[in-house]
């Protein structure tokens, strides 16, 4: 393997491994750090997806360095470490703890972090964070139940939870290209900044700053700035080109969505899926009073499946969402939720669905973890950042894990009309 990376949760593990297989590189998710005996053949880059996006920042360090320590035993000779196009974090952490972490085990001195993805929206301008039009802390990021986003400037940000100073490489050095860029991170190296975000707003401002990062051990952002890298890998001989990176094998079996996200786009999705496909709302509240919600669930999606696919959701408007976390407890009140959807996945699965769509990082990872699903194979996009999966493994399905702000108003639809 080439390129090893470290994602801090399911579905930004999917993005990233989804930008790589559309530039030609052979890419398997891996749920969770491998065991020593996991052997993969033909691939050239690993995505080991975490679940360290809202843990506490010491336990998501701890998890990002097994990774990075089994990604080194594969032989990988750069890394990345992938976070959320919007940012995503507390004031505590964790992209600045786990990037450091990362910098002092690799024995580097310097990385860069950005996020920017313009083909989904999200671009990076002066050092501050735009969600189409709007800045992030106006984007609907602020009401984020886990990690709200209050403030757009990443400098600011990213500064608030590292040790080292955090600089900022601008539009107008990146518009120069990628040899302005590559001064750009020398001049802030030796002036004493191991953090710099970049500017993007254009998939060719992030070619170059791809071809640019060549010779850095670490780079972190968001799955956009990957795009450049199998480029890097190819002038050197270690890529060779391929055009079937994306090839699946085909599954056969029912078809069902899972939608635990609440972010603006997920609840589009659910609202026009709703009137087009037989839909079970979950309620935490409901499970917090020990009612047997999966099993209603599993009750409703049984007497229809057969028919086509099933709707189950969790996903609620920010008002209600925050009146249940004021009730139960944020923590609490996820966890009630990833439970139930862990139980109806497992049992849809033994009702004979094999083809899975599952919104939300934390509702994917609830997922595939109840699943005991090892690995992914990277396959075809559905929409910008969500491919297709195929699992690697005795059970054999194919899941597309979305991020809850990804996707347009139809992408449920549109998924299962393409799936092999």
């Amino acid at each position: 393997m080439i390129l090893g990376c470290i994602a801090d949760d399911f579905t930004g593990a999917t993005d990233l491994a989804n930008t790589l297989v559309r530039n030609g590189m052979r890419s398997v998710q891996t749920i969770g750090v491998p065991d020593s005996d996991f052997v993969l053949d033909d691939v050239d880059a690993i995505v080991v997806a975490l679940k360290s996006r809202t843990i506490p920042a010491a336990d998501a360090v701890a998890q990002s360095l097994r990774a990075l320590e089994w990604l080194r035993g594969a032989g990988c000779r750069q890394f990345f470490f992938k976070y959320c196009s919007t940012f995503d974090s507390t004031p505590r952490g964790n992209i600045g703890p786990v990037t450091e972490a990362l910098m002092q085990a690799l024995d580097t001195d310097f990385s860069i972090a950005c996020p920017a993805f313009p083909e989904n929206g999200r671009t990076v301008f002066n050092g501050h964070l735009f969600v189409g039009d709007a800045l992030l802390s106006e984007s609907g990021m602020q009401h984020h139940p886990l990690t709200p986003m209050t403030d757009a400037n990443l400098v600011r940000v990213l500064a608030g939870q590292c040790k080292g100073n955090v600089g900022l490489v601008p539009f107008d050095t990146v518009d120069r290209g990628a040899p302005a860029i590559a001064d750009a991170f020398a001049d802030l190296r030796s002036s004493g900044y191991p953090h710099a975000i970049v500017d993007a707003i254009s998939d060719e401002q992030l070619m170059a700053i791809g071809t640019a990062c060549a010779d850095l051990v670490l780079i972190t952002g968001g799955s956009g700035v990957a795009v450049g890298l199998p480029s890097n890998f190819r002038r050197t001989g270690l890529l060779a080109d391929n055009d079937a990176a994306d090839s699946l094998p085909p599954v056969d079996g029912l078809s069902a969505v899972l939608a635990g996200s609440c972010s603006t786009a997920t609840l589009a999705q659910v609202e026009r899926t709703k009137s087009l496909w037989p839909a079970f709302q979950i309620d935490p509240m409901a499970v917090a009073d020990g009612r047997d919600v999966a099993a209603q669930a599993m009750a409703f999606a049984s007497r229809r499946i057969s028919d086509g696919p099933v709707l189950i959701y969790a996903s609620a408007a920010p008002e209600k969402v925050s009146e249940v976390q004021a009730t139960l407890g944020r923590d609490h009140a996820g966890e009630l939720v990833e439970g139930v959807m862990a139980q109806v996945a497992r049992e849809l699965v033994a009702l004979g669905v094999r083809k899975l769509v599952v919104a939300g990082g934390e509702t994917s990872g609830a997922v595939v973890s109840a699943l005991k699903v090892r690995a992914l194979r990277i396959g075809p996009q559905i929409d910008p950042g969500v491919p297709w999966t195929a699992s690697i493994g005795d059970l054999k399905l194919a899941l597309a894990l979305k991020s809850g702000n990804f996707g347009g108003p139809d992408f449920f639809q549109k998924a299962l009309e393409r799936v092999a």
